[in-house]
């Protein structure tokens, strides 16, 4: 099954930061994505469940991490070797927004254990943001995160994201249960002038 892999392509370029590259998902990274998803502490607290086999991190590959705006996050000296994920989801796949608003977007990002701690996800967040309002030209991006996910919340506040809501019993399909969402925003305005302080 993981024999002939090829490269998935799904995004138009690789995004590079001052220690990390964000480049498109490859069906090679099957055994990488499985041996960071696969512990407890990453997936559940972020609504999904901890993958099991190398053969259904390939399928999340495949059906997942395969937007247009879906990258690997690698390691700039280490390329080939993805240590977490980051994308940009649009209308349709985030309830954030109005599914008929294609000016705003969904960030998400999670980050293998063994890097926690060295400010990755702030550092390719921002290359995101970057991308997302000088390049595609959004007006607002979302970010949330579950109750309990103070590794999440942390991160985000020092983004620069501004809570907007907070929304109880959401449903988090994949884990067959709800929790309370804490929902943040960057508008175009806010990160233009966090660009400027």
């Amino acid at each position: 099954m993981l024999g002939a892999m090829t490269n998935m392509a799904n995004t138009t370029e690789t995004l590079t930061t001052e220690r990390l590259a964000l480049r498109p998902w490859r069906e090679s990274d099957a055994e990488a994505l499985y041996e960071y998803a696969k512990n407890p502490n990453i997936g559940p607290i972020a609504g999904w469940p901890a993958h099991r086999s190398v053969e259904e991190s390939l399928d999340v590959i495949r059906t997942v991490l395969n937007g247009p705006e879906d990258y690997a996050i690698t390691l700039a000296e280490d390329q080939d070797t993805a240590i977490g994920a980051i994308a940009l989801k649009f209308a349709g796949d985030s309830d954030l927004f109005p599914e008929d608003d294609m000016t705003q977007t969904e960030l998400g990002f999670w980050i293998g254990e063994p890097f926690w701690g060295n400010g990755y996800v702030p550092e390719a967040a921002r290359e995101l943001l970057r991308h997302g309002f000088e390049d595609l030209n959004l007006t607002a991006i979302w970010c949330a995160y579950y109750d309990g996910n103070t590794k999440s919340a942390r991160a985000q506040q020092k983004i620069g994201f501004e809570p907007v809501r907070v929304t109880p019993d959401v449903p988090v399909p994949l884990l067959h249960e709800t929790r309370t969402a804490h929902e943040n925003r960057m508008t175009l305005a806010r990160w233009q002038e966090l660009q400027s302080s």
